[in-house]
């Protein structure tokens, strides 16, 4: 029987494609959650990211949606190459004007793997190449291109000889939520929180004291969750929009179905707490700038005098460690204190310390679970304590995991 190819008016528009969000090493197991929780198959899990099928719409939700991932990428194509000079012949031939707007500005990032590549700026330069020469051949006009990170991305994730290209919907990473506006020391990326939170199974309907509050990363994080909030309403700008193939209309749409989704709950007590004034009024200001400012109660104390509310909820503690900030014997000390002020004043709550692996036995107390995670390459454990009233168990300083 004779075939038929389906004519170009017949073919779907937006056909389902690889997407792929990356994440920090290790949170792709917080990250699949969130993705399997949206309604998508995952396909693929690995150390930074999961990969789904879908269209152009589902990518643009996950750009809206998800707290733990870095960037939204969606598969452009797949390349045979094995030097730069065949990256370029490659990537010439590709359709680079249906999707690049030739009066735009395109950045190319890249992880590359390669023998023949001693600098990945040199692949990237040869990508970009690829890029504006074939945009000038079509239109006779070359877009800007350079490393601002904010308008067209495209990213190159090159192995061997095996090179994926993809278009980045997100731009600049989507943990830059644009509310931390006063960091102080040593802050948690708000991914890395956002992950904390759903590790510790926070939902808003019960107490959160967070002392030691840095700029007040945790606290935010939680009253965005605890209320629905989706973390990309709070940037204006995302890669996507930068994209010949945008469709505004679905964008749209999507933004105001994620407005919708956060309703209009009101969680329980998320008290925001530190020694220094400057720390707590730097949490107060990035929480304003986040809209959440209302939802949270913001005190200048030792952790050691707080009042614990009567209705028991959790408690964390972002603990000191060497690398993060001070010395090991410090932060050895410090732990201790957290561990002393749980044990005599907690009675009836669920404890949580983020600390290095290393110094998660200067808790003084018996975890009952750790969960690993990396945060700027220490591997560190959320250690979650059953705090009982009375005398607790003492942690086997040998304990590990």
């Amino acid at each position: 029987m004779e075939q038929h190819t389906p004519s170009r008016s017949l073919r779907d528009p937006d056909p389902p494609r690889l997407i792929r969000a990356t994440c920090a090493p290790g949170l792709s197991t917080w990250l699949e959650r969130e993705v399997i929780d949206l309604g998508h198959e995952v396909l693929r899990r690995d150390h930074t990211g999961v990969e789904i099928k879908g269209r152009m719409a589902d990518a643009m939700r996950l750009n809206l949606r998800l707290r733990t991932a870095y960037h939204v990428l969606q598969k452009f194509a797949d390349l045979r190459v094995g030097d730069g000079d065949a990256l370029y012949e490659r990537a010439i031939r590709l359709p680079w004007e249906r999707v690049v707007p030739c009066d735009g500005y395109v950045t190319v990032t890249s992880m590359v793997k390669n023998d023949t590549i001693r600098n990945s700026m040199f692949a990237n330069m040869r990508l970009k190449d690829a890029i504006v020469d074939r945009i000038s051949t079509v239109h006779e006009r070359r877009p800007d291109a350079g490393n601002d990170g904010d308008r067209t991305v495209v990213h190159m994730y090159w192995k061997g000889d095996d090179c994926r290209l993809y278009l980045d919907f997100s731009g600049r990473k989507l943990s830059d939520r644009g509310y931390r506006q006063i960091p102080r020391k040593a802050p948690m990326r708000e991914t890395i929180a956002a992950a904390v939170l759903m590790a510790m199974r926070y939902d808003g309907t019960t107490p959160l004291l967070v002392p030691m509050c840095g700029s007040g990363t945790i606290a935010i994080e939680a009253a965005l969750m605890a209320t629905g909030r989706s973390p990309g309403l709070l940037r204006s700008n995302h890669g996507v929009k930068h994209l010949l193939t945008h469709d505004e209309k679905t964008w749209n749409d999507e933004r105001a179905a994620a407005r919708r989704s956060s309703g209009n709950r009101v969680p329980a007590l998320i008290h925001c707490s530190d020694i220094d004034p400057d720390a707590v009024e730097a949490a107060r200001r990035n929480a304003r700038t986040a809209g959440v400012e209302q939802l949270i109660d913001f005190e200048t104390c030792d952790f050691s005098d707080l009042n614990m509310p009567d209705t028991p909820g959790s408690i964390v503690f972002h603990g000191e460690y060497g690398l993060r900030l001070g010395s090991d014997e410090g932060s050895r000390k410090t732990n201790g204190l957290m561990g002393d002020f749980m044990k005599r004043s907690c009675g009836g709550w669920t404890g949580f310390v983020f600390t290095s692996k290393d110094l998660a036995g200067s808790i003084g107390l018996k975890a009952r679970r750790r969960t690993p995670f990396e945060n700027g390459g220490v591997d560190c454990r959320l250690l979650e304590f059953e705090l009982y009233d009375g005398t607790l168990k003492e942690a086997d300083s040998t304990e590990s995991g």
